[in-house]
């Protein structure tokens, strides 16, 4: 048994059973992988895959778990290479963050620079996408660490930290009626309004809804976006208000717009962050987790990855 037959047997598996995708992904050849995979499964003793012809179609039952069994192990491979790297490189290496838009563009910036200034040598990759796309890749090693505010807690695979609480703010033009308003903002004022906000998926879209079904309202969302700048320009355009992450408002280049807080009609969101639990983490990744919240100590992120039962750590 060797390890790259494991890598073969799980690509094929990540890439929907397509043996061709696998091998193009693995820089090697079809019929290398299928060959390797026939050897591993003579060898094993059972049949991993089902096929027909010479096409992949299913996984066999044993095969479900020699699959999970091989992705641990090729995590705990990867593992020991980390610790290898930890001794002989310190401030060498890569760290890859999975993450939304508005963390990518608002949250992390300077955590960022802070990093880079402090770790150099290391090459530092920013991966956007929904929540489920940054889990996921967390989950299938192709990310270290996922920050998002939703989707980290579907994933038992994953340990998830609590970062920091955030509400939202509703942005409309300078001129708009809702800038007299002489009293606190109510959810009827927001739904009298055609409303641009975030795709359902992401920052906190579930509380959005809530917020209004628990006053029997619909909101007339006329258009969503994944993107806070992009609900930015086409509130500008006249489109509709703005629902917004209160970070993602920036005054001194939002000029044409207004802010007004909503932290009272929404509850609050809270950002996380998610690792394997069976991961090695290399130094700089335990700094930059604690660059961007402080009360992440290394020691609480270690006892974090320990809770193999909690869903949440606090």
């Amino acid at each position: 048994m060797k390890l790259q037959q494991l890598r073969y047997l799980v690509e094929v598996a990540k890439q929907g059973l397509n043996v061709s995708e696998a091998a193009e992904k693995l820089h090697t050849s079809q019929p290398g992988i299928s060959k390797q995979i026939r050897l591993l499964e003579d060898e094993l003793g059972v049949q991993i895959f089902i096929r027909n012809g010479k096409r992949v179609v299913d996984i066999t039952a044993p095969g479900r778990e020699i699959l999970r069994i091989s992705e641990r192990i090729l995590m705990q491979s990867q593992n020991l290479k980390r610790i290898g790297e930890e001794f002989i490189q310190v401030e060498n290496g890569s760290l890859t963050i999975a993450t939304t838009h508005t963390q990518a563009r608002y949250a992390l910036p300077k955590v960022i620079q802070a990093f880079l200034q402090r770790y150099p040598k290391v090459r530092l990759s920013i991966k956007q996408g929904s929540p489920t796309q940054i889990s996921e890749m967390v989950v299938d090693g192709s990310a270290d660490l996922a920050i998002a505010t939703e989707g980290i807690d579907h994933y038992p695979e994953l340990a998830m930290l609590n970062c920091y609480d955030w509400n939202r703010c509703i942005i409309v033009p300078k001129s708009h009626p809702l800038t007299t308003l002489n009293r606190p903002l109510t959810i009827q004022d927001i739904a009298a309004w055609p409303l641009i906000t975030y795709d359902f998926a992401f920052t906190g879209r579930s509380k959005i809804n809530r917020a209004f079904e628990e006053h029997n309202l619909t909101p007339n969302v006329v258009l969503t976006a994944i993107d806070s700048d992009v609900i930015k320009t086409y509130v500008e355009l006249g489109l509709g208000i703005g629902i917004l992450a209160g970070m993602a408002y920036e005054p001194e280049r939002d000029t044409a717009l207004t802010a007004i807080d909503a932290g009272h009609l929404f509850e609050p969101s809270t950002t996380h962050i998610g690792m394997r639990k069976d991961a090695y983490l290399r130094g700089y990744a335990y700094d930059f987790i604690a660059l961007f919240a402080p009360h992440l100590t290394r020691a609480v992120v270690q006892d974090a990855l320990l809770c193999e039962g909690e869903d949440d750590y606090e």
